[in-house]
């Protein structure tokens, strides 16, 4: 849907496997930048291939942004796929016997991946993940993270990126600046770091640093108080100055979803913080609503905030320019597909990848 109205900084995540008339008209009127698919979305090839057509007219782009988590091992929306990615863990794993099969293990993974969600017409997928396990991570990363060795995050990490561009999707580098030291899940409370600078730095920092010019960048609802002794990371304007700035990252920068237990206040608060601290794109994703029983409180809830958030938001002019020279996304070869498919199974089949 191209016009000239504003457009809404909101990647917006949508109630359920089809679009009713009363969601297509609080879409219209927020006018989000894009959104983002999760499970409750995500039934079956024709419904989904049918969502994401009628996701394409509400878009104020011509391609549009609709994003997914597709990470592999127990972050994966869409079931049925020929290709199932496994948990970055293992292919971080393989990396400790044999560094050059996992590169490739890794890009290869990425490539399906991308083709797989680009079939549909889904544009771009938060991965990779690139925080550094700890021996006090929280499992809410557990083994969607690479490894505690930082090259390592950061080489796999660029794999997978180049693997995703390659099969035709965008990837989002997430949690920058670095989720791994968290012991708290940020889905239901705000995760508080005390680690010095210098340490953040040299360990969490380098995998975004090596993989700068990625597309976009979720940041984490971490506070890291070296940093910013009042603000978590997606809130902060010294941290995301300092991401932009000291580490290079050259990206949209996306919010972690603003209605995560980590954030404070009501839905415009939450909004005017990330974007005054700098964010570029703000996630509102319910998956609090949405992963439970669909009632019409929840509905209501649902609907009072995008009603809430219209019109009080506009996206950046810079940001719509960025948006605008993403790279092209082309569908690849499908005899390349076949070949590389292939490829990465027989990896997988020689170092006990399930």
């Amino acid at each position: 849907m191209l016009n000239s109205r504003p457009i809404s900084p909101f990647i917006v995540a949508v109630p359920g496997p089809e679009l009713d008339a009363r969601t297509k008209e609080a879409i219209d009127k927020l006018r989000p930048a894009g959104f983002i698919l999760f499970g409750w979305n995500c039934k079956e090839h024709a419904q989904l291939e049918k969502l994401v057509a009628e996701l394409k007219e509400l878009s104020p782009f011509a391609t549009p942004l609709i994003l997914i988590d597709e990470e592999g091992g127990r972050v994966r929306r869409i079931k049925w796929t020929p290709y199932q990615a496994p948990a970055a863990e293992k292919i971080g794993n393989l990396y400790n016997k044999d560094p050059k099969i996992a590169v490739r293990a890794a890009m290869l993974n990425g490539f399906l991946t991308a083709a797989q969600l680009l079939s549909y017409g889904i544009t771009c997928t938060c991965a990779p993940v690139a925080d550094v396990k700890f021996p006090e991570t929280d499992d809410v990363i557990g083994n969607r993270s690479f490894g505690s060795d930082p090259e390592k995050v950061g080489h796999l990490c660029g794999a997978t990126i180049s693997g995703l561009l390659a099969g035709g999707v965008w990837p989002v580098i997430k949690h920058a600046p670095g989720h791994g030291r968290a012991m708290a899940d940020s889905h239901k409370e705000l995760p508080v770091v005390d680690a010095m600078a210098g340490q953040l730095v040299k360990v969490d920092f380098k995998p975004f640093e090596m993989n700068a010019a990625v597309p976009f960048v979720m940041t984490a609802h971490v506070k890291y108080t070296a940093l910013d002794a009042e603000n978590c990371a997606t809130q902060s304007a010294k941290i995301i100055q300092m991401m932009k700035e000291d580490i290079g990252l050259e990206g949209l920068i996306v919010s972690d979803d603003l209605t995560m237990g980590a954030l404070e206040g009501d839905i415009i608060s939450r909004a005017e913080k990330s974007l005054n601290a700098g964010c570029d794109l703000l996630l509102y994703c319910r998956g609090d609503l949405f992963l439970n029983e669909l009632t019409e409180e929840a509905l209501e809830s649902y609907y009072n905030d995008l009603s809430a958030l219209s019109g009080k938001f506009e996206l950046s002019g810079k940001a719509h320019a960025k948006i605008q020279k993403l790279p092209a996304l082309m569908p690849p070869n499908p005899d390349v597909l076949k070949d590389s498919y292939r490829e990465l199974l027989q990896i997988y089949a020689e170092n006990g990848i399930a």
